[in-house]
């Protein structure tokens, strides 16, 4: 599905030469260098000396430069994680989309990982692909500053930035409306089951979405865990929310999968739901209308980010206008899990 044709091209391309004055400079073997630039193993601290120099000479090794092409026919997708429905769907659609056209794409996990996203930048950038999709876990001055070294051009998924063009879900909204709609059905006492506030998206936009919808209703307490995005995790700030607040009548989740390990602690401890707890999650994944109760849930299209990327940054390479934010609606989808108070 990931196209491993164009991993393996990647794993024989020949690096171009390197200047001899990056490993004098940094008192290694051409091949460390090498090994660095390929995104290969080297210590910490050698790697922090090679960047170095590389920053400091503007040096971007093109790996396409000794073929003499215009064009690499080649797509850099960076990801935070491939351990996800939504990003299935994404990087599903825009493979699909870029195939069609005689792309290549080239996939990068940065697996929630800000430095290893930065790095994936660099190495996309040094491999000289026609265009970037950056899903990124936050935008930061570094990634800017990265970017303006170079012309490649590129589109940032599911993070507002006012500098290039983005392609968002209407994060803070759907946030809103879910906390409106437990607040509607009357629920006073909330868990919340967020991410880490280095994901501008989910913990900040998503969330204060759902404090500002619960507002209206006049629910100013809510009992806030925080889970990576695992189930295991979500079973841990589970537990932890009912040990402490062992009163709580609704947990919001803030993705599908952080429902599924709630749902399974809140019945082994025999709660009922929703006659007990109600629950409610983001998402719309496909096992959420299998488990009993169906969960209720709010999904993006994310086949239709996935599609509007690859075609933005298509449109980019060959130089056409493209607008500088698009928004992806939410769709909210009522099941069983949530009961009146």
């Amino acid at each position: 599905m990931f196209n491993l044709m164009a991993l393996a091209f990647i794993s024989v391309i020949e690096w171009p030469r390197i200047p001899a004055f990056v490993p004098k400079k940094v008192n290694v073997s051409k091949s460390t260098v090498s090994r660095y630039l390929n995104g290969g193993s080297v210590k910490e601290s050698t790697r922090e000396k090679i960047q170095e120099i590389v920053d400091e000479y503007d040096y971007h090794p093109n790996a396409f430069t000794r073929l003499n092409a215009k064009q690499s026919r080649m797509i850099g997708v960076i990801l935070p994680t491939l351990n996800s429905k939504v990003t299935s769907r994404v990087i599903t659609s825009i493979d699909r989309y870029l195939r069609d056209r005689d792309y290549v794409t080239i996939i990068r996990n940065s697996d929630h990982d800000i430095q290893l996203e930065l790095e994936n930048l660099s190495r996309l950038i040094n491999l000289g692909v026609d265009g970037i999709v950056l899903s990124s876990i936050s935008m930061t001055e570094e990634h800017h500053k990265l970017l303006a070294k170079t012309n490649i051009p590129v589109v940032i998924l599911a993070q507002e930035d006012d500098q290039l063009p983005c392609i968002v879900n209407d994060e803070y909204n759907a946030g809103k409306y879910i906390g409106e709609y437990i607040g509607e059905k009357g629920h006073k006492r909330i868990g919340f089951i967020t991410v880490d506030e280095s994901d501008k998206v989910v913990d900040v936009l998503r969330k204060q979405g759902v404090l500002d919808g619960l507002k209206e209703y006049s629910v100013e307490t809510i009992n806030i865990e925080y889970s990576d995005f695992s189930f295991v995790d979500a079973q841990n700030a589970t537990w932890k929310l009912l040990t402490e607040h062992n009163d709580i009548d609704a947990i919001i989740c803030a993705t599908d999968r952080l429902a599924f390990g709630a749902y399974r602690v809140l019945r082994k401890n025999g709660y009922h739901i929703p006659l007990d707890v109600s629950v409610v999650g983001f998402g719309g994944y496909e096992e959420s209308e299998l488990i009993i109760p169906e969960l209720t849930t709010l999904m993006f299209d994310s086949y239709e980010m996935g599609e509007l990327a690859a075609q933005t940054i298509t449109d980019l390479i060959e130089g056409n206008e493209v607008k500088q934010r698009q928004v992806i609606r939410y769709t909210f989808i009522e099941r069983r899990s949530v009961s009146n108070r």
